[in-house]
């Protein structure tokens, strides 16, 4: 998974460009101590070191001297928009960096050279280098890096070669390289095992559902456990999707992937936990035994659930995952799910939407989210609205025929099967860019697992990492 992910980062070498970080209030003290020609063409060329902008400087042979590029300190993204905008060669920073900002300069420049290419030849074989910049926390940076890239893989992936089987595959590829235990339980063996919600979700596929439960790390070391939405392809069940909402459902499958991508930075950095990995993974298919509106489905923690919409789908799989990792007491419980477009809806799909009961935890995400440069916003377990999801003939509707406050009924639902005292939260995201960003291309993202990365470091250890902000 780690291969490639900083191809575009190299040891030092002689003969590399310089580039000159600028914010703006810096140019005109720096123009101020260069000579008349340096002046004249930075003047000349309309540069005035606006953030992810580039000045091309000659040497007196016509070749590329210096790069001046316009910096912006509060934007760690930037740094893509150089990666972008260079010709192929070799490049270094001309500064000398915080390692927090030399850190970022070399993420965004990795993430600036993803393609995903598994089906086409690659448009770009001669991209930029960049010697390391100087202070940059290597270890970090390239599990990172491959981190985001996998989620993106995983999620880019279509539907037709990432089945709840695929997904499996790489779950047990992950365990392999870092010698986890893996158990998956498939199919029927579901019911037997008691796991009857997301044996009903997945039924109605050709694929069998299955259970994904990867283990690692010291049994005696507190307990995290992650838990990842899995749906590979939601056409909505019966409740049937419109095209429209339907066209990107292989990226209902993206919690699944922030959980294993998250999980592969927590045991590549050696991160001093119990870790656990519950991923359903399922496909929401339409067939003669799909289950149907208005069915009572039981659940693992033996609360029956009415299926008040079959593409309510997500939260009966995390359901039954929820109470097992709950039935074990972590000192962490994180779910990653595509949930609602509620959320979308409520906060667009550049930001997750934050569920939790504990305080504690929610100022730590959201002060570890600022520090990363990857953002959430919390909304309410509002309780009051948990009446939208009675039934009158189970415990609970899976869906709210309200057309308000779709999100929160949802974590609400979920909040009915963890205990109060467990440290839980939920987080509700799109795993998709919808447009093109520097270095965050049209298509499958990474959403929160850098905060959630830091928030277990800084509470469980470090392990190998040094805790330095990217």
């Amino acid at each position: 998974m780690r291969a490639g992910a900083t191809a575009t980062l190299i040891e030092a070498t002689p003969g590399a460009v310089p580039v000159l970080p600028l914010a703006r209030a810096r140019l005109r003290p720096w123009l101020a101590r260069q000579p008349q020609a340096v002046r004249g063409w930075v003047e000349a060329s309309g540069f005035a070191a606006e953030p992810g902008s580039v000045c091309l400087l000659p040497d007196e042979k016509g070749g590329l001297a210096r790069v001046l590029f316009g910096f912006d300190a509060d934007d760690p993204w930037c740094w893509a928009q150089l990666a972008a905008k260079l010709a192929k060669g070799t490049y270094r920073v001309d500064a000398a960096l915080p390692a927090r900002r030399a850190s970022w300069a070399a993420l965004a420049w990795a993430l600036a050279a993803y393609r995903f290419e598994r089906y086409k030849r690659p448009e770009r074989a001669d991209l930029p280098r960049l010697i390391w910049p100087k202070g940059a926390d290597r270890a970090r940076v390239e599990r990172t890096a491959a981190a985001i890239r996998w989620v993106r893989d995983l999620v880019n992936t279509p539907a037709s070669d990432m089945g709840p089987e695929d997904l499996a595959a790489a779950a047990a590829a992950l365990a392999r390289r870092h010698k986890a235990k893996l158990r998956v339980v498939a199919g029927d063996a579901l019911l037997a095992e008691n796991f009857p919600a997301i044996h009903a979700v997945g039924r109605a596929s050709s694929r069998a559902p299955r259970l994904i439960d990867l283990a690692w790390g010291n049994a005696r070391a507190p307990k995290v456990t992650l838990i990842g939405k899995g749906v590979c392809f939601d056409s909505g069940g019966l409740d049937l999707k419109p095209a429209s909402a339907m066209k990107l459902m292989k990226k209902d499958m993206g919690g699944a992937a922030h959980a294993l991508a998250l999980a592969a930075m927590i045991m590549d950095a050696g991160l001093k936990v119990r870790l656990r990995v519950l991923v359903p993974a399922v496909e929401n298919a339409v067939s003669g035994n799909a289950m149907r509106p208005l069915d009572v489905i039981a659940t693992r923690k033996g609360i029956s659930v009415e299926i008040g919409n079959t593409d309510a789908e997500g939260r009966l799989i995390l359901a039954d995952c929820l109470a097992e990792a709950d039935a074990e007491k972590p000192a962490l419980l994180i779910d990653f799910a595509t949930l609602t477009g509620a959320a979308r809806t409520a906060l667009g799909p550049e930001l997750p939407a934050l569920f939790t009961p504990d305080e504690r935890l929610a100022r730590a995400l959201l002060s570890a989210a600022a520090a990363e440069s990857d953002p959430m916003w919390r909304l309410p377990l509002w309780p009051p609205y948990r009446r939208m999801l009675d039934s009158n003939v189970a415990e609970i509707n899976s869906a709210s025929d309200s057309p308000f406050a779709g999100s929160i009924t949802a974590a609400l639902f979920l909040r009915e099967f963890v205990s109060p005292g467990t440290s839980w939260a939920h987080l509700d995201l799109f795993a998709w860019n919808a447009t093109a960003r520097p270095g965050r291309p049209e298509g499958g993202e990474a959403m929160g697992i850098r905060a959630v990365y830091r928030l277990i470091e800084e509470r469980y250890g470090q392990g190998r990492s040094s805790l330095s902000a990217l």
